[in-house]
């Protein structure tokens, strides 16, 4: 006799056990803290992206050695402290512009995708609040200088005051840096309707074979995490080792 399928069992995900509540203070002391309602809204968005989105996530190193030396003349030549992340955005538009999959989204059918034609990069900002994503439109379009005087200028009033959903809306792919903190890597979450996220951490100094020398060379963590539906992995190695090649050449990223 043939096994036949149970038409009565639940689908996933009802038939997973609920989460365990517990007594807390049957264990020891405790207190409660309520949490922010931007926090609980930016946690319930997590939840959804990781939940119905298949994650896999890439890593790769960028040797920046040229980009430390590019980016601090651009700074004094600019009278500002210049952060990586201007960079790892122009890197990231180039990328984009060379696997234009990266730069789409599933259609609401799941059947089809939107080829977007243009470049509006975000880029997650800690506040008091909780994580915020301000979105720098029309990438392509700007350079260094601009992309790093208006992201400083939506990260500080995301931080003052709150930035309007206006401001934070019609991204193509994101970027989290967490290269002032440290870390080797790390799975960023996409941020929905995206299809991938760079994640970047502190640079770290490699001994590589450099002309036939050792020698120590800083290098730059990146962590590109992809929805596998849309991109398979041999794009998504692709597309992390296309950004790491142009963070490598800076002068072209202008």
């Amino acid at each position: 006799m043939s096994a036949r399928p149970d038409t009565e069992a639940p689908a996933w995900p009802a038939s997973l056990p609920p989460m365990p509540v517990v007594d807390f203070s049957l264990f020891g002391e405790v207190d409660t803290v309520p949490l922010p309602r931007h926090q609980k809204l930016v946690a319930s968005f997590l939840a959804r992206n990781w939940a119905q989105i298949p994650h896999v996530t890439h890593h790769d190193e960028a040797d920046v050695a040229a980009l430390e030396t590019v980016r601090r003349e651009a700074g004094e030549a600019l009278g500002v402290k210049l952060t990586p992340v201007p960079f790892i955005i122009k890197a990231v538009v180039k990328a984009l512009q060379a696997f234009p999959r990266f730069n789409a989204s599933l259609g609401a059918d799941g059947n089809s995708l939107v080829m977007k034609r243009y470049f509006h990069i975000g880029v997650a900002v800690e506040t008091p609040n909780g994580l915020v994503v301000p979105v720098i439109r029309d990438c392509d379009r700007k350079s260094i200088g601009e992309i790093a005087a208006e992201l400083a200028d939506k990260a500080g009033r995301a931080r003052a005051k709150g930035l309007p959903i206006t401001e934070m809306s019609g991204g193509c792919f994101s970027v989290s840096s967490l290269g002032n903190l440290g870390g080797t890597g790390f799975t960023p979450i996409i941020n929905a309707p995206e299809v991938a996220i760079l994640g970047v951490t502190r640079a770290t100094e490699r001994l590589r074979l450099v002309d036939g020398e050792v020698r120590s060379v800083p290098v730059l963590p990146l962590s590109l995490s992809y929805d596998h539906r849309v991109i398979n992995g041999a794009d998504a190695a692709r597309f992390t080792r296309f950004v790491a090649d142009a963070l490598a050449d800076p002068a072209a990223l202008a």
